[in-house]
């Protein structure tokens, strides 16, 4: 009997060493600061190649040029009056989400933690959080001029699929370095500066893409699509261009304006 278990244990142990070592436990993934195909962090300015117009100054009462407005939009663009928002300290409504990329100035992105990105722009003091590892706006969140953002990093590959329009799906051409933003939960506001509105039910969906040009340069343009159910009778969309700098020396923050 003992010879026998003896044996029965040499077997084992025979066994065990011809599999070889025990596997290691798998990795957990890595951080989206940690896995970040991209890095956007640093001070960027806004290069203005389009859109001047409407861009670097303020549009005429009425202008609603370009942006896919209802009727019930265009009644309430042509009543704005930038001395009532600014007297009603909402002088901020065209600094949301869905239009504060437009407005020309420099932007700062940072960490805050691990799983999430902030962006800071100088033009009305703005801070937007994206969210990395989110999956709803939690519950109590209070909308406001930036709204809620869920991040991802852009699993895009070239190809001939549909152009991107939610989280984790692939656009026509991407190249695979995109920040992927869905924002919500928005407090109601201005596309433009003047007065052109949007609502509580808006949709902000971006892809910032990262490139670097011969000269040595680093860009990121930011495609902006802007969905209103109540204001708009399709989505509205934008490119932005941003060219990084070599510090924050410029950097220069200033409260919004109304006007």
């Amino acid at each position: 009997m003992t010879i026998r278990v003896f044996g029965a244990s040499l077997l084992f142990v025979f066994a065990a060493w011809a599999q070889g070592p025990p596997a290691a436990p798998p990795k957990p993934p890595p951080t989206p600061r940690a896995g970040a195909p991209a890095d956007f962090t640093g001070t960027w300015v806004s290069v203005v190649t389009e859109d001047w117009r409407w861009r670097m100054v303020t549009p005429i009462k009425g202008d609603f040029a370009s942006i896919p407005v209802n009727a019930e939009a265009q009644k309430i663009g042509r009543a704005w009056d930038p001395d009532k928002d600014q007297a009603a300290g909402l002088a901020c409504k065209a600094y949301g989400a869905p239009g504060v990329m437009r407005i020309p100035g420099r932007v700062r992105f940072s960490w805050v933690d691990d799983n999430t990105l902030k962006l800071e722009t100088d033009q009305g003091q703005q801070t937007r959080l994206f969210h990395f590892n989110a999956k709803a706006v939690p519950a109590g969140t209070q909308p406001d001029w930036q709204g809620y953002s869920i991040a991802n990093w852009e699993q895009a590959v070239r190809g001939e699929g549909p152009p991107q329009l939610g989280l984790g799906m692939t656009r026509r051409g991407a190249r695979g370095r995109s920040l992927e933003v869905v924002t919500t939960n928005l407090r109601p506001g201005y596309l433009r500066k003047n007065g052109v509105p949007y609502s509580d039910k808006t949709v902000v969906r971006e892809f910032f893409d990262l490139s670097t040009e011969p000269n040595g340069s680093t860009w990121f343009v930011v495609t902006t699509i802007v969905e209103d159910p109540v204001y708009l009778t399709e989505p509205f969309v934008t490119s932005t261009n941003f060219r990084k700098e070599a510090d924050g020396s410029k950097f220069d923050p200033s409260p919004c304006t109304a006007k």
